[in-house]
């Protein structure tokens, strides 16, 4: 596609879209955001007007056909990214849709069929691709600084804001039927897409998934084994329903002359240990944190540039995580009909 200037409509503008995302839609240069949707109509024209965006509505159908819209962000939870997706897709119009790319793996391979068959792009927001630290960590685990790769460790535990409330007043995050699963397909898809970035589709995966603090219908506790297309391999834990204090968020790569360590989620110093002894590096994030995305997606749909974020690279990811789970969902199913 070759669109001079990208007008954008988001279809579900919730809490993600206020700073995250939605204002890098109209910040960009080349890029206006002409039309949102969200079901509550008094939210959508709220969001709309705060946000100086000309046109609302409540029905997503009436903005994927609105002439005026190049292109559709689909953020609403997954249950519909497939939906919406297929339908901006066969309507002509390229989609952004936010991570995970669908509730499962299937979803993904649907979305993918119709975007091969209509020939419309297909781009997901996994923004962990083009962002300075994990930018500079990537360039780091390949020019030597520590030695050669062999080894990444992730962690993620985290305490459980569930507690001490009933299912009403949960996050949609931890009810399968909506997000595929629990905060492990919310937060370990970041990180997954990141390493599938770093070292290659992860070709080998074995899982374990539990319930353990009973909250909540989904897993909270995953362990994980993988190795990568380019021999690196991996393992990872995922809890998240430990106490405040026991907090982790960190990925380790070890290599034979060193190790480096980042953290996924809180933006802290990336750490390099080598020969040199221990260097700390500080980087600064964009103020709307998808914004070097967005930019990337519209210099492709402007056929000025390419994207590192597709709906290939994000299925192989969803692949990944429904595979670690799998067993898990399969007996709560068996449990479930008995």
């Amino acid at each position: 596609m070759n669109l001079k200037i990208v007008k954008w409509g988001i279809i579900g503008v919730g809490n993600v879209t206020e700073v995250k995302s939605g204002p890098a839609f109209y910040k960009n240069d080349h890029s206006e955001l002409v039309a949102v949707m969200r079901r509550d109509a008094e939210k959508a024209a709220d969001y709309a007007k705060r946000h100086g965006v000309k046109k609302w509505y409540a029905n997503a159908t009436e903005l994927i056909n609105d002439p005026e819209v190049d292109a559709v962000y689909v953020a609403t939870p997954p249950d519909s990214h497939a939906s919406y997706a297929i339908q901006a897709m066969k309507a002509g119009k390229p989609v952004y849709v936010e991570k995970p790319m669908a509730r499962t793996y299937s979803e993904c391979q649907e979305m993918l069929r119709v975007s091969e068959e209509t020939g419309v792009p297909l781009f997901v927001a996994y923004y962990r691709r083009t962002l300075p630290a994990f930018l500079k960590v990537k360039e780091m685990v390949w020019d030597g600084t520590i030695g050669k790769p062999l080894m990444i460790n992730v962690k993620l535990h985290k305490p459980a804001g569930e507690r001490g409330k009933t299912p009403e007043q949960m996050s949609w995050h931890v009810f399968p039927e909506i997000s595929g699963a629990g905060h492990f397909y919310d937060l370990a898809s970041h990180q997954f897409d990141y390493l599938d970035f770093v070292f290659g589709p992860v070709t080998d995966v074995k899982g374990m998934a539990a319930n353990l603090a009973g909250l909540y219908p989904a897993e909270d506790t995953v362990t994980a084994t993988w190795k990568h297309e380019s021999g690196v391999v991996g393992s990872g834990s995922w809890c998240f329903v430990v106490d405040k204090d026991q907090f982790t968020d960190e990925i380790e790569i070890i290599g034979d002359a060193g190790k480096i360590v980042i953290p996924a989620f809180t933006h802290g110093k990336v750490k390099v240990f080598n020969k040199n002894g221990l260097k700390e590096l500080d980087f600064i994030n964009p103020e709307n944190i998808q914004f070097n995305l967005v930019k990337q997606v519209i210099e492709e749909l402007r056929g000025v540039g390419k994207c590192v974020s597709t709906g290939v690279s994000a299925a192989r990811t969803s692949w990944v995580l429904e595979e670690i789970v799998s067993e898990y969902y399969r007996k709560l199913k068996t449990t479930v009909g008995t």
